[in-house]
């Protein structure tokens, strides 16, 4: 099984990858240890899907680390890798999305495989989690996709808002997603604030939360190979669109032709969502290292 990492807006976000902060001594990145923990939970193969200018930062920091552990692959999300019969707009700069950038690496996916982003730290058992129920499923399945969620205390920072996506589930199964702002209030009490303007509301610590990693089946490529031309004949003008993965896994669940399961991590997730943040992820890298969870230096 595969790894997938969505990576092409990382070097963005950090100001190239020369400037992405280590995060233990040993200089190690987020990404070192997710990949460390996907390799412990069986998976066999990580594609990165970067952007094709940090292609040698890649390859020379972190690609140089895991491929000893490892089978190492890239694919780049580019504006211009479009389906036979459209041009990219002149004035769009924004990605196309993380459907498209699943897209891009479509020649390199070639098993059941799940995705994360390249700048959170899940934990091994959500890892362990995704990939016992890959191994589950008979061979050939299709359709048959899962959301590794979180409880949403496990999820949060001091140190401002966070954007998570609130699930609602029937029977295991996922039912709605409600992607939203998520702060204390003064009382401590979590509250969502829906992005698309609507109430909010307050939710249990242990409400379960998507942090985009996502289990799918293979043949997702062919849905998206279908999907995609027919999204850029309603968007591609529009500079500010994307084609995003839980439209289409929500499209593909509507239709009767996908289910999405909602498995639940024990993992707590770490990430510097705010510069405020690095402290503590670096304090809790290095208590995981001393509790033996982690081998010094990883590899």
């Amino acid at each position: 099984m595969q790894l997938v990492i969505l990576a092409a807006g990382m070097g963005s976000r950090f100001g190239g990858l020369k400037q992405m902060e280590p995060m233990d001594e040993y200089h190690n990145f987020i990404l070192d240890y997710s990949i460390y923990d996907a390799k412990r939970a069986g998976f066999t193969s990580v594609v990165f899907i970067i952007k094709k200018d940090f292609y040698e930062d890649f390859k020379n920091t972190i690609g140089k680390r895991v491929e000893k552990i490892i089978d190492v692959h890239y694919a780049f999300q580019d504006l211009n890798d479009l389906p036979e019969g459209f041009v990219c707009p002149k004035d769009r700069e924004k990605p196309w999305g993380t459907a498209h950038a699943i897209y891009a690496a479509r020649h390199l996916i070639k098993e059941d495989f799940i995705i994360i982003n390249g700048d959170d730290f899940y934990g091994l058992n959500a890892y362990q989690v995704a990939f016992n129920y890959l191994k589950s499923l008979p061979k050939k399945s299709q359709g048959k996709y899962a959301n590794v969620a979180f409880k949403i205390v496990n999820t949060m920072t001091e140190n401002g808002s966070v954007k998570r996506g609130v699930t609602f589930e029937k029977d295991g199964f996922l039912t709605k997603l409600v992607e939203s702002s998520v702060a204390k209030d003064d009382n401590g009490d979590i509250i969502c604030q829906p992005l698309d303007g609507g109430s909010p509301f307050k939710v249990e610590p242990d409400q379960l939360v998507s942090m985009n990693l996502f289990a799918f089946n293979v043949e997702l490529i062919d849905h998206l190979k279908e999907k995609f031309p027919r999204w850029l004949k309603t968007n591609l003008d529009d500079p500010k669109a994307e084609f995003l993965i839980p439209t289409v896994v929500d499209e593909l669940v509507n239709e009767g032709r996908a289910q999405l399961r909602l498995l639940a991590t024990s993992s707590v997730w770490f990430g510097v969502t705010y510069k405020e943040d690095k402290p503590n992820v670096v304090k809790s890298l290095k208590a995981l290292v001393d509790q033996g969870l982690y081998k010094p230096g990883l590899y």
